[in-house]
């Protein structure tokens, strides 16, 4: 699934509740499970269709494929929880946050496909990241 950022930043802008400072992760968690709908692509999915939540945001195959060659297309998506290797090496809290908010990440690239470009603000981006983080 591809998002316009467009559309996904004036969704942030327009839809997300108000949530206090101490409540950065409730925010990244709306963020991540009702507006960008991270869990599609990054939740293995049960044999009746529903998500698989002892694995929630641990990646999965993806089962949606483009109808002609798109380079770098990935067919499995990554782990997103705390222990996932986003965490690890070059990437980590600082790189999500970049990813996030400039669209671009540790290596100064766009994410490869399908993974969309998303320009979100700063507080929602360490949102996420702070929900993410809190995933074992």
């Amino acid at each position: 699934m591809r998002f316009n950022h467009v559309s996904v930043c004036l969704t942030l802008a327009l839809a997300c509740p108000t949530y206090a400072q101490s409540d950065k992760a409730a925010r990244g968690k709306y963020l991540v499970e009702e507006v960008a709908r991270c869990q599609e692509c990054h939740t293995p999915r049960l044999p009746d269709g529903q998500f698989n939540k002892e694995k929630w945001l641990k990646g999965a195959t993806l089962k949606t494929q483009p109808i002609e060659p798109i380079k770098g297309w990935h067919k499995t998506s990554p782990d997103l929880t705390a222990s996932g290797r986003l965490w690890q090496g070059r990437w980590g809290q600082a790189a999500l946050v970049k990813l996030l908010s400039t669209g671009l990440g540790p290596g100064g690239n766009p994410a490869d496909p399908p993974m969309p470009t998303y320009k979100m603000t700063q507080d929602d981006a360490e949102a996420v990241v702070e929900y993410l983080k809190s995933l074992k």
